[in-house]
């Protein structure tokens, strides 16, 4: 019998970022919908718009042949890329601050543009109908794991991919991070191809990818599955307490439900994009 997606509880590693941290912010992010517009929340702020520009520019090179990808420049891609992160629905109140960011962008690109490495190698692109990578981590116990990886190059010498993520925040991935045990279960379970290794790649400040050790799979799934029984459960009896009873995480998603935020659009997945007074 096949699983019902619909009714499966869907994990992530941004959602399980969010219930790690705290319970009430993932409900807030994950599980509540506007009653008035039946979409989910989200808070835009300046690096999250720096974020997804930057990725978006990489992400259109990926499904190009390898000697079209950088015939135009990284940077004139960026262009029409911006302009869905401008002003407020990137969280910019001042032209001072967006031309700051935009800078930010147009470094990090650049950078990938003279030091392109594996860009200009054969890459992967993970097929989804739902253009969300995703499996059924337990089936039985309806449970999805999903999420979007960078970067999968093809390595031709042992017919292997190589996982690599591009970073374009300041702060570096900390070691007990399960992003790199998520996506080795994405990239293994949605992709034919075994996994040979995985980087970072801190785009402000390296010339290339900084290799990482590949975590054991079976400790992946093990780690990833006791959280999402977790996310499970709290959903089940829908406990979704903050264990400070008010934290930074959960505290700004409190404040735009009691009407201090400003709605300035809608994302592609229909979540309602605010911003916050300083």
């Amino acid at each position: 019998m096949t699983g019902d997606k619909y009714s499966a509880v869907w994990v992530s590693h941004s959602s399980i970022s969010d219930f790690l941290k705290c319970p009430r912010a993932y409900y807030l992010r994950n599980v509540y919908k506007d009653p008035r517009t039946g979409h989910k929340m989200a808070i835009v702020t300046h690096p999250m718009a720096l974020g997804q520009a930057v990725h978006e520019v990489i992400e259109s090179l990926a499904t190009l042949p390898v000697e079209e990808r950088l015939k135009i420049s990284l940077v004139k891609k960026l262009d029409p890329v911006w302009l869905k992160v401008t002003g407020k629905k990137g969280g910019f109140l001042n032209h001072e601050t967006e031309i700051a960011y935009r800078d930010r962008a147009v470094q990090m690109l650049m950078n990938l543009q003279e030091n392109p490495g594996p860009i200009m190698e054969k890459a992967i692109k993970i097929k989804s109908k739902m253009n969300l990578p995703n499996y059924w981590l337990d089936e039985g116990e309806g449970i999805i794991l999903c999420g979007k990886i960078d970067w999968l190059e093809y390595r031709e010498e042992d017919d292997s991919v190589h996982i690599i993520d591009f970073k374009t925040g300041k702060n570096e991935e900390r070691e007990d991070s399960l992003q790199l045990p998520i996506y080795l279960l994405l990239a293994t379970n949605t992709q034919s191809k075994k996994v040979s290794g995985a980087s970072y790649w801190y785009l402000d400040k390296d010339e290339g990818p900084i290799e990482k050790k590949l975590p054991n799979m079976n400790e992946s799934f093990e780690k990833v599955m006791t959280i999402a029984r977790r996310i499970k459960l709290a959903r089940q009896i829908n406990h979704f307490k903050c264990p400070k009873g008010g934290c930074s995480t959960c505290r700004p998603y409190e404040r735009i439900l009691k009407g201090e935020g400003e709605l300035v659009g809608v994302s592609d997945t229909r979540q309602d994009i605010y911003i916050l007074p300083d």
